[in-house]
């Protein structure tokens, strides 16, 4: 028995199980987790923190990591950036946040209209290479463009297409268009435009003495005063669990202060981006979800098809009258942003838009 025991506290100590719980509290600690928590109750971004917990947690050979910062704040993806840059196994990883991928990245593997282009070195490399190639690329397809005009031209004669010494032309031509269905248009650009009717006062909030707390725990907020005129640009940062859509909410007045005042100015016209989609149905197509049974609507002055705006935003005309549960996260997040830019807006409140969008947008 001494010696089975033995073994097993050997092969514990082999597989570092005697430091396991401090290497479970420490990475809990710069995730900020409650270790007591019942998984099922946590919300979605929480969920997702605790799942990256464990994958580091693991020590495994290779890490798989998808869009590993979003729900993260400024410092646990700082703490994250070294912890992988110290890691001592391979890393495959999906991001958008550009500054991670630069500090990170070694070698980037892009996926581009059907074709998977390995490009060894820096970010900033890889941007270079990718449009070179990308220039090099629009020049073929002019060339081709214009190979395939002047062979239509030729086929249209009929006569001499029809002889047998030009069958080969014919064939030509065949994979010249062959080669036309099959080539692939980059993706285009969101375009957005921010439509107001009405300039708003000057004033959009005055805050005084403003403090908020759930039950009997710790202020979030106290005492906090503050300006907020038009044109200000303002970012409110700080760790995870801080109060920063609680914030957000009573300035909306969405709750209510424990005590203080919130003052909103006038002529105020509300965009609010929300980051835990609880805008959305599942169930609706993209059509109704933005459209509201609308078939036009005015951006910038001009009446605009439904079916045109929502393009704007990639959504081809066969995905838009998809159900929203179809698509990915950076799709919801586009869908979200083309249906509170569908009306006039003076002030935009935007709690973590960037999650899950890709770059270009």
């Amino acid at each position: 028995l001494l010696k089975k025991l033995e073994k097993l506290h050997d092969e514990i100590e082999l597989a570092g199980g005697w430091s396991i719980d401090a290497k479970v509290r420490k990475v809990a600690q710069q995730l900020n987790l409650e270790l007591d928590a019942k998984f099922a109750t946590l919300s979605g971004g929480v969920k997702r923190r605790a799942l990256l917990a464990r994958a580091i947690v693991s020590e495994p050979d290779l890490l798989l990591l998808d869009e590993p910062t979003n729900h993260l704040d400024i410092v646990q993806i700082q703490w994250l950036e070294s912890y992988l840059e110290n890691f001592p196994g391979s890393v495959i990883f999906i991001s958008h946040d550009r500054r991670f991928v630069e500090r990170l990245a070694r070698r980037v593997v892009e996926i581009d209209r059907g074709q998977l282009l390995s490009w060894h070195g820096s970010y900033q490399n890889y941007l270079k290479r990718q449009q070179k190639l990308l220039l090099e690329q629009e020049e073929q397809f002019k060339l081709e463009d214009k190979k395939l005009a002047s062979e239509e031209a030729w086929i249209r004669k009929g006569i001499k297409a029809r002889r047998t010494r030009d069958q080969g032309r014919v064939r030509a031509l065949q994979k010249l268009r062959e080669t036309r269905r099959a080539r692939r248009s980059k993706m285009g650009d969101v375009n957005i435009n921010v439509d107001s009717e009405l300039i708003s006062g000057k004033r959009v909030f005055e805050v005084e003495g403003l403090s908020y707390q759930y039950s009997d725990q710790t202020p979030l907020i106290k005492n906090f005063s503050c300006e907020v005129c038009r044109g200000d640009k303002i970012a409110i940062v700080g760790a995870n669990g801080c109060g920063k859509s609680t914030l957000v909410k009573l300035l909306l007045k969405e709750l209510p202060p424990s005590s203080g005042r919130i003052h909103q100015g006038t002529k105020i016209q509300l965009a609010y981006f929300d980051q835990l989609q609880q805008q959305l149905d599942e169930n609706m197509t993209l059509l109704d979800f933005v459209g509201e049974g609308r078939t036009q609507i005015e951006v910038a002055g001009t009446q605009r098809h439904i079916m045109g705006y929502l393009q704007d935003f990639l959504f081809s005309p066969q995905a838009v009258r998809s159900p929203i549960k179809v698509l990915s996260g950076g799709e919801r997040n586009r869908l979200i942003l083309a249906k509170i830019l569908s009306k006039p807006a003076n002030l935009l409140v935007l709690d973590e838009p960037t999650n899950d969008l890709d770059i270009e947008t």
